[in-house]
């Protein structure tokens, strides 16, 4: 990696300086769009205590589930505990320590952080659990909650194509929360199917311009399906 030219051939370059106890975002929602190698390569490295800011868990055995097998994660940020059994378990006994935070209020904390925008007042939560210890202001007659921005040591993101400066394109519904994640990194790191060369994406239809990406690796994908439903034929 030199100059703008920010490709690395190895994960171990592409997560270089992650350690224990640090907080890393990462986009993907259920098994779409998620940075699957990146992933794995946090488990590989073994690092402890972290804070995981995400919109969930993965399933059991894939994705984000694979660091809570090992105790790697002592706190999830995230919107709902979903389809991961060991995520609901760990969180019940009070093993893993969970923020469940709307999924609207999830998303703008990530972009607030990456706008530099240190808190937002937001209707959604107040007078639930959610709101509970918040400031509250009111704005023309409804009452408002004061939410913080969130930013992280790391950002892990999934696109279908970037160019080498790290200019990135999402495909479809894996856009998800990859672009607000990739803004609110202090080292964002993209994991995408394709490399191509600057120029050759149109710059209309950048997504996250590269200023936000400090490194890019190719991966590959199993592209696992969370919810398989079939019908049988006549059916």
């Amino acid at each position: 990696m030199a100059g703008f030219d920010k490709v690395v051939k190895t994960y171990d370059e592409a997560l270089a300086g992650l350690r224990d106890g640090m907080t890393v975002i990462a986009g993907g929602f259920g098994l779409c769009g998620i940075p699957e190698g990146l992933i794995a390569q946090i488990r590989r490295m073994g690092v402890r205590d972290l804070t995981v800011v995400s919109n969930n868990c993965g399933v059991d055995g894939f994705g984000l589930g694979i660091l809570l097998e090992d105790r790697q994660v002592r706190k999830m940020i995230s919107s709902y505990v979903g389809e991961n059994k060991l995520f609901e378990q760990q969180f019940l006994s009070g093993e893993l320590e969970v923020e469940l935070t709307p999924q609207g209020t999830l998303a703008e904390k990530m972009r607030a952080g990456g706008a530099g925008i240190p808190a937002f007042f937001t209707a959604t939560g107040y007078g639930t659990p959610v709101g509970e210890g918040k400031e509250v202001r009111e704005f023309n007659g409804r009452p408002y909650i004061l939410e913080e921005a969130i930013t992280g040591d790391f950002a892990i993101v999934r696109a279908w194509k970037a160019d080498r400066y790290g200019n990135a394109i999402y495909r479809h519904t894996a856009q998800n929360f990859n672009p607000m994640a990739a803004t609110a990194g202090r080292i964002t790191v993209l994991e995408v199917e394709e490399i191509v060369e600057p120029g050759a994406l149109e710059p209309s239809q950048i997504h996250t311009p590269g200023i936000y990406v400090n490194r890019v690796i190719k991966g590959s994908f199993e592209k696992r399906i969370e919810q398989r439903t079939v019908r049988a034929n006549g059916g």
